[in-house]
């Protein structure tokens, strides 16, 4: 077990939309403010070897870190994906590469500390029967336009895999589903459906426009998971998982981007035509997770309804977008 009032916990990604909430949740277990380290980009490349030595080095001005949650990472839907294959797999490989084996060198393993990594849903193979056991992760290429982040994530898992056998390294590997919540990124050129649609209906309402334009068919399924119950499920995982063995984050409900968008109209007050552009991919068929090994191994399960944590998200959107 960990004693949280005593960890000193280095999170990767803790100013972003995953990391606030997950700095939230080490906040509420008893971890002192002072015992939080949040790299941040301007200070750490976390890309370069030397910049994560000395993230190792200076993190607790001498003191060694008990724990590494590495959350951070270059990401983005589809388009983003699409625009970026190669910086999306350099990256994400390069930090955590990195990441893993300076904290080797660091001494955590000795001081029976412990690596946390976020994975992705990307990293399963396209056609993935449903509901996505993790099982089924090595049974086939990813979906192509998300492949490299994916393989890159599933690259991080092998690596921690290699140094629980090789060197004792204790690890847990998450994959959460598609996230979406408050201090999502609604940036319309990298953000990811639900900040997406959120923005173009409200913005749309504002402007008196009489339609919005949808990527692809609507035929695709998504899974989306609240970030508060995901903030909560690596947390958990941290407390009580001591090997990498693939963890599926998610709520067990499947819903299709077409009702997605109706929904969202539906929340945001939007009457307008939603017109479909079927030359832009709808991206892998379907997504649904089955979460029964999270409630078996951790006892942890999603909390948030759906819909509730939409609107919660819209209110969100609508009270900050000028920021």
């Amino acid at each position: 077990m960990v004693n949280w009032p005593t960890s000193k916990i280095i999170v990767t990604g803790g100013a972003g939309f995953l990391g606030r909430h997950v700095l939230a949740q080490l906040q509420a277990r008893g971890v002192p403010d002072q015992n939080i380290f949040v790299p941040r980009r301007k200070d750490f490349d976390l890309t370069e070897q030397a910049d994560c030595q000395r993230l190792y080095r200076e993190a607790f001005r001498g003191a060694k870190a008990d724990m590494v949650i590495h959350l951070a990472a270059e990401v983005g839907g589809i388009g983003a994906n699409r625009a970026n294959p190669g910086r999306y797999f350099y990256a994400n490989m390069a930090m955590a590469l990195h990441l893993i084996e300076q904290a080797r060198l660091d001494g955590l393993i000795e001081r029976g500390g412990k690596f946390v990594q976020t994975g992705t849903i990307c990293a399963y193979p396209n056609l993935t029967p449903i509901p996505f056991k993790e099982e089924n992760l090595w049974n086939g290429y990813p979906e192509v336009t998300n492949a490299p982040y994916g393989v890159a994530k599933k690259a991080a898992w092998q690596m921690l895999d290699a140094y629980k056998l090789q060197y004792g390294m204790k690890s847990t590997f998450v994959l959460p589903v598609n996230l979406f919540g408050p201090y999502d990124n609604f940036d319309l050129n990298s953000s990811h459906v639900i900040p997406a649609l959120i923005r173009k209906q409200v913005e749309a309402i504002d402007a008196g426009a009489g339609f919005i334009d949808c990527w692809g068919t609507g035929s695709a399924s998504r899974e989306f998971l609240y970030v508060d119950d995901a903030a909560s499920g690596i947390v958990t995982a941290a407390e009580k998982m001591d090997d990498p063995t693939p963890i599926n984050l998610g709520t067990n409900f499947e819903i299709t981007i077409k009702n997605l968008v109706e929904l969202i109209a539906k929340l945001t007050g939007f009457k307008g035509e939603l017109r479909w552009d079927p030359t832009k991919p709808d991206g892998q068929p379907r997504r649904c997770l089955d979460t029964e090994r999270a409630f078996r191994l951790m006892g942890w399960r999603a909390q948030m309804p759906f819909e509730e944590g939409l609107k919660r998200t819209i209110d969100w959107y609508r009270a900050n977008r000028a920021r």
